[in-house]
């Protein structure tokens, strides 16, 4: 079976395992001359990585990105190097230069990033009908949906360094939107555990958004403006808008990481400057596409858009946005209405459980299903898994809009995307 994110006009397909020799991806649809460099996709990649964030998990993995094909220039000198790959084959070294900026060719881009820090001795407990379940991981389900061929070692394919694929993917989806339309996407943890943040990065998208708004034209708020409000969640303990919330999560996680134990998080992700009209209504509404995507990444176990589940205790005077000519005046919708995009900044919250793999007794079974009493014997793990996913939502949310808009062009013969305002 074919599984992809995005499609059919943007997509990617990833491969590899946790403790495998690396993860490949190869991106689909991406239109040619776009400008892409090496160093600003690892940027992506490394905001991602283990080790990145001292609240993850111990595991550092440096992750560089290599790109094997779909970009080319004429001046070679700049396309080639200073990156290289090498393999040893029979005693035989074989070594070339990867492509370190370049144009998209219209092309699949493929990407390799190695695995280089494993320890794939630490997993000798979950081997074999006798090996034993973490409970809450996938141990148990890809066992026998694998008929017992499945890869034990850091969890497989049911890893968080799948996620890897998402990153380079969105990385080139999120430049084509920039460049294209001005669209930025942001992300902010507003909750840890019990503990929630004061502020949110909806309320300052929408302020931010209120702030810019024109009544002559699509509103486009300035890259400086969200450079400033990047800038005050990279500043934070862990990515979010109220450092004083950050301190105190990080605090939190680290006292819960000696206990053995885990923590469930709620990341908001948002993308501002979106054009009005992408996506489709009924089978193919951006919001179903949207809550697949986001709502399918490992962990997750909530995906709301807008005001989400709050809307339920709301009368319909209340919770309608108000439209004048120049747009929406309110933003509960969250930039979605009937599956399209309003204009609006597009909300989401997505929210994600306690990471499984804990060092506390725990009931369990083994794959043969006897019951055991299961205690972690080794490995390294994210205390928070939702302190490393900003970055993948992002990821996952523009290749949707990334593909939402390449399909609302193949269905007009004018230039340009309709728009609603201005």
């Amino acid at each position: 079976m074919t599984e992809m994110l995005g499609g059919p006009f943007f997509s990617v397909a990833g491969a590899g395992e946790s403790h495998g020799p690396g993860i490949t991806t190869i991106v689909f649809g991406c239109p040619p001359g776009l400008e892409i460099s090496r160093d600003r996709v690892q940027t992506f990649l490394d905001r991602r990585r283990p080790g990145g964030n001292k609240h993850g998990t111990p595991r550092n993995e440096k992750d560089k990105v290599v790109f094997l094909s779909g970009l080319y220039q004429t001046d070679h000198e700049a396309l080639l190097g200073p990156s290289t790959i090498s393999v040893n084959v029979d005693g035989n070294t074989f070594e070339t230069e990867a492509y370190e900026r370049g144009f998209t060719t219209g092309e699949p881009i493929a990407a390799l990033v190695l695995s280089t820090s494993k320890k794939s001795g630490d997993y000798t407990q979950f081997i074999g009908p006798s090996g034993q379940v973490r409970p809450g991981h996938t141990d148990l389900v890809k066992y026998h949906k694998s008929q017992g061929y499945v890869d034990i070692r850091g969890g497989g394919r049911s890893s968080y360094r799948a996620t890897i694929s998402d990153v380079v993917g969105g990385s080139i989806a999120r430049q084509f939107l920039e460049t294209t339309f001005q669209t930025v996407l942001i992300s902010s943890i507003n909750q840890v555990g019990e503990l929630k943040s004061k502020g949110s990065l909806a309320e300052q998208c929408q302020a931010l958004y209120d702030r810019f708004r024109r009544d002559d034209a699509p509103t486009i708020i300035p890259p400086d403006a969200i450079a400033d409000l990047q800038q005050t969640i990279d500043n934070a303990e862990i990515p979010s808008v109220d450092p004083d919330f950050a301190e105190q999560a990080g605090e939190l996680i680290k006292e819960t990481r000696k206990e053995g134990d885990s923590l469930g998080a709620s990341v908001e992700v948002v993308a501002l400057n979106v054009p009005s009209l992408l996506g489709d209504p009924l089978y193919q509404s951006l919001k179903a596409r949207l809550m697949g995507a986001l709502g399918g990444l490992n962990a997750v176990q909530s995906c709301e858009i807008g005001s989400g589940k709050a809307v339920v205790s709301r009368r319909g005077s209340a919770n309608n946005d108000p439209i004048r000519s120049s747009g929406y005046v309110g933003n509960t919708h969250g930039g979605l209405i009937g599956g399209m995009t309003t204009g609006m900044p597009l909300i989401c919250e997505v929210g994600f459980k306690p990471t499984s793999t804990i060092n506390k007794p725990q009931q369990s079974v083994s794959k043969d299903l006897t019951e055991i009493d299961f205690e972690l014997e080794k490995g390294r793990h994210d205390p928070c898994v939702g302190v490393r996913a900003g970055v993948t939502l992002e990821s996952r949310l523009a290749i949707e809009l990334m593909n939402a808009a390449l399909s609302q062009r193949s269905q007009s013969l004018a230039d340009g995307l309709p728009s609603i305002f201005g």
